[in-house]
């Protein structure tokens, strides 16, 4: 699970939602540091991303990017799930995605002086370019690849992995169909039966 699929897991609460948009940007015990509600967010992220690798059909899902990408097929598979889930009509109706998106800014703006200095840096360019919106085009999903390819220490580029997307497009968009209500659920549970 990417950046949009960790906002929508925080079914609008707004300091779970800063939690799980930060949560790789902090390290050890610096989670203890923040507002438990945050602290809990920074939680549910990572028991996201626990259950997202684990789960067997991720592990289809990568399949298709390991010849491609190696090691790094979960990192891909995790924007491919954001490219489909921004594509999701049960999920975003209309303009639902964009409101959303521009509420996840608006929320995380909000608490700017709680974000981690790397996020810090990084969010007025997802909040320009309108990351979290832009997932549902496949440029969209390039750009975030090519992001990915160029903090990766063994990539030169993401072309093969975005050739994999394209060529394996139906079966990726069913793998996430099969996928995402197992982890919307999951992340529910998680969050409300503590």
């Amino acid at each position: 699970m990417n950046y949009l699929a960790h906002a929508y897991l925080s079914f609008n609460q707004p300091e779970i939602l800063v939690g799980n948009m930060i949560s790789d940007f902090v390290k050890g015990k610096k989670q203890f540091e923040f507002p438990e509600n945050i602290h809990k967010g920074i939680m549910l992220h990572r028991s996201i991303d626990a259950f997202t690798d684990e789960h067997e059909i991720t592990k289809q899902a990568k399949f298709f990017f390991k010849p491609a990408v190696g090691l790094y097929a979960g990192a891909f598979v995790d924007v491919v799930y954001d490219h489909f889930l921004a594509c999701d009509t049960t999920e975003f109706k209309n303009d639902d995605l964009l409101q959303f998106s521009l509420s996840v800014y608006k929320t995380l703006s909000n608490y700017a002086d709680l974000l981690p200095e790397k996020f810090a840096s990084m969010f007025p360019y997802m909040k320009r370019d309108n990351w979290l919106y832009n997932y549902r085009t496949l440029n969209g999903a390039e750009k975030s690849f090519a992001g990915l390819a160029h903090r990766a220490k063994y990539l030169e580029t993401s072309n093969a992995a975005f050739d994999c997307l394209k060529n394996n497009y139906h079966e990726l968009t069913q793998c996430y169909h099969a996928f995402f209500p197992t982890v919307k659920n999951f992340a529910y549970k998680q969050l409300y039966n503590h």
